[in-house]
C-alpha cells in the first residue's frame, strides 16, 4: 500500500486524510527555532513517510519488470504528479519551513523536521485546494492528492523525481545523459528507457547542486570550478555526476542491491567456487592483504562486503572511504564495532599547502584511526592516490582490504603502481612497486559478462576468474605472481599452484586437500 494509503471514504477534498499527515501526531504550537536542511535520512529508517519498500505512485496495478517504465507516466495526473506544481509547493514550502525554523539556534533531529515538513505540505495542499474550487477547476482526486503529497516530500526530504527509482528493488543501475535521456538496468540485465528526471539539463543541475550540498555532515562542492560529484545517497547509493564539462549533465546511480552478503551467498549464486570461497575466508582470518580488482559493474564492493564478513566480530574495523559504499557501520549485529572514515574534498580557496578549505583526506583519518585500537584498517576502493593510505593500511600487518579497477590481476598491480606514483615526484617506480610487492598479498580478480538475448534484454554473469598471490622478487618487474586459482574455459577459476607460506591456511578452514586434488585434476585434464 502507498505510504499515503489507499482513497478511503474521507472527503475527497481534504487532504487532511492522507496518511502522511496523520501518520505522526501534529507539531506543538509555538514557535520552533531549528538548524532545518533538506537533509533526507535512509529510507529503512523513516516513519510516517516512505518506507524501505514503499512507492510513489498510488493505486497501479503490478507490473511486470519488463514493462517497469509504466510506473513513470508521463501524463500528469492519476499516473504522475504535475512536475511544474510539484517544483512550486516545494518552494513555498522550503521558504516557509526556513522562516518556522528559524536561526538555527535550537536543532530538531530528523522526525520533528519532517513533522514541520507534512504540517507545512498540508497547508499548500489546502489552500492549493480551495484556489482550484474558487477558480472553478474542480477539485482533485484522492489518488491525486497522494502523488502530489508523496512527490513534494520527496523534493523535500528526498530525491525528488529520483526517489521512485532508487526505491525500486528492480532497478541496479540508472543512467542519465541529460534530463530526458533515463536508462535503467535492471537486476535481470535488460536496459530500457526511463521517464525524465527534470524539465530541462539546468533544472537537473540545480537539482545536483542542492543535493550536493544539503548534507549535515559532509557536503561536496559542486559548480563550474568543480564539474564532478561523487556522492553517497542516502539509503546507500552511490551518485556520480559531471556537468559543464560534458555536453549534457552526465548522472549515474549505482544502487548497492546485496549488503548483508556472505561467501556463502556468492558461492550459491555460482560466482565463486567452494574452495575458492574457503581459500579466502582463510586468508581473511589470517589477516592476509586483499585487493579485489575487476572492471567496472563487476560486483567488487559486494565480494568485500563478503570477505569481511568473514572477520571475526570481537575486531574493532575501521573503514577509509571517499563516499561510504561499504556500510559495515549499518551492521552492527556482524560488525560491533566499526569506526567508518569519509574523506572530505574541501571547497573554498585553496591555503599556503594547496588544499582546499576543510578538506579531510584519507591520509589524514587512516593517520587518526592508529589512536582507535583498531584490529583492521579497510580502504576501499582505490582509483588514485587513495593507493598511499591503502599501503600504509597493509604495512600494519593487520590485513587491510580494498578494491580497483583492472582487466585482469596482472594488470591491477600495475595499475597500483601507476596510482602510487601519481601522488608526486617523490613517489618513484621502484619505490612504489617494493611498496606493492611487499605489503599486498592477494589479488582477487572479477570477471563481468554480458550477453545480449533476442528479446532485447541481456544476461549478466559475474564471477572469481583468477586469484593470485604477490611477493617480492624478478628484478625486472619488482615482483612475483603465483596463480593459486586460474582461468578456466568453464568460467571458474580452477585450483593451480599454491605458495608453501600458504599451505597453513588449513588452520583457518582452507579445504588444502581439496585444492591438491582439483590442482591435480586440472592439469591432467589440460
Amino acid at each position: 500500500m502507498n505510504v499515503f494509503g489507499e482513497p478511503g471514504t474521507q472527503d475527497p477534498d481534504d487532504p487532511t486524510g492522507l496518511p502522511l499527515f496523520t501518520a505522526i501526531p501534529s507539531p506543538k504550537s509555538g514557535r520552533v527555532r531549528s538548524g532545518f536542511t533538506m537533509r533526507a535520512e535512509p529510507a529503512v529508517e523513516r516513519q510516517g513517510s516512505r518506507f524501505s519498500e514503499a512507492r510513489i505512485v498510488a493505486d497501479i496495478p503490478d507490473v511486470t519488470v519488463g514493462s517497469i517504465s509504466h510506473l513513470h507516466s508521463s501524463r500528469p495526473g492519476r499516473d504522475r504528479p504535475d512536475w511544474s506544481q510539484v517544483a512550486l509547493l516545494r518552494s513555498q514550502a522550503s521558504e516557509r519551513l526556513s522562516a518556522i525554523l528559524g536561526d538555527g539556534r535550537t536543532r530538531l533531529d530528523r522526525e520533528a523536521q519532517q513533522e514541520q515538513g507534512r504540517s507545512v505540505i498540508l497547508e499548500l495542499l489546502q489552500a492549493e485546494a480551495a484556489a482550484n474550487l474558487s477558480a472553478g477547476r474542480g477539485a482533485w482526486s484522492q489518488a491525486e492528492q497522494q502523488l502530489l503529497a508523496q512527490a513534494v516530500f520527496d523534493a523535500l526530504f528526498g530525491l525528488g523525481r529520483l526517489q521512485p527509482l532508487v526505491d525500486d528493488d528492480r532497478i541496479e543501475n540508472i543512467i542519465i545523459t541529460g534530463h530526458n535521456t533515463v536508462r535503467l538496468e535492471l537486476t535481470d540485465g535488460s536496459i530500457i528507457a526511463g521517464e525524465p528526471v527534470a524539465e530541462s539539463d539546468e533544472e537537473l543541475i540545480e537539482f545536483l547542486v542542492f543535493l550536493a550540498s544539503r548534507s549535515e555532515v559532509n557536503s561536496r562542492p559542486f559548480s563550474p570550478a568543480q564539474p564532478r560529484l561523487h556522492l553517497r545517497l542516502d539509503g546507500g547509493s552511490r551518485l556520480a555526476a559531471a556537468a559543464w564539462v560534458t555536453s549534457r549533465p552526465s548522472v549515474v546511480i549505482r544502487r548497492h542491491r546485496l549488503k548483508m552478503v556472505t561467501l556463502d551467498d556468492l558461492v550459491q549464486r555460482e560466482a565463486i567456487t567452494p574452495l575458492a570461497a574457503s581459500f579466502l575466508s582463510a586468508a581473511v582470518k589470517a589477516h592476509k592483504s586483499i585487493v579485489v580488482a575487476g572492471p567496472q559493474g563487476a560486483g567488487k564492493t559486494t565480494l568485500v562486503r563478503a570477505l569481511c564478513g568473514e572477520i571475526p566480530p570481537h575486531e574493532a574495523i575501521g573503514t577509509f572511504e571517499t563516499e561510504y559504499e561499504l556500510h559495515l557501520h549499518e551492521m552492527p549485529d556482524r560488525h560491533p564495532i566499526v569506526h567508518a572514515w569519509e574523506a572530505r574534498p574541501g571547497s573554498g580557496e585553496r591555503g599556503p599547502d594547496g588544499r582546499s578549505a576543510g578538506e579531510f583526506s584519507l591520509d589524514e583519518a587512516l593517520y587518526d584511526s592508529f589512536r582507535f585500537n583498531l584490529s583492521r584498517q579497510i580502504v576501499g576502493e582505490v582509483r588514485g592516490r587513495e593507493v598511499l593510505a591503502m599501503i600504509k593500511a597493509m604495512e600494519s600487518g593487520a590485513g587491510s582490504i580494498s578494491t580497483t579497477h583492472a582487466w585482469d590481476a596482472q594488470a591491477a598491480l600495475r595499475k597500483l603502481i601507476t596510482c602510487a606514483m601519481e601522488a608526486g615526484a617523490h613517489v618513484t617506480h621502484e619505490y612504489a612497486t617494493r611498496a606493492v610487492a611487499e605489503n599486498l598479498d592477494i589479488v582477487v580478480q572479477l570477471q563481468l559478462d554480458t550477453t545480449p538475448l533476442a528479446d532485447g534484454s541481456a544476461s549478466r554473469q559475474r564471477w572469481v576468474s583468477e586469484i593470485i598471490t604477490v611477493s617480492p622478487g624478478e628484478r625486472e618487474k619488482g615482483y612475483a605472481t603465483t596463480h593459486v586459482f586460474r582461468p578456466s574455459r568453464r568460467r571458474a577459476a580452477v585450483a593451480g599452484v599454491l605458495p608453501d607460506e600458504y599451505r597453513s591456511l588449513d588452520r583457518h578452514g582452507f579445504d588444502l586437500h581439496g585444492f591438491y586434488a582439483e590442482a591435480g585434476a586440472s592439469e591432467a585434464a589440460s
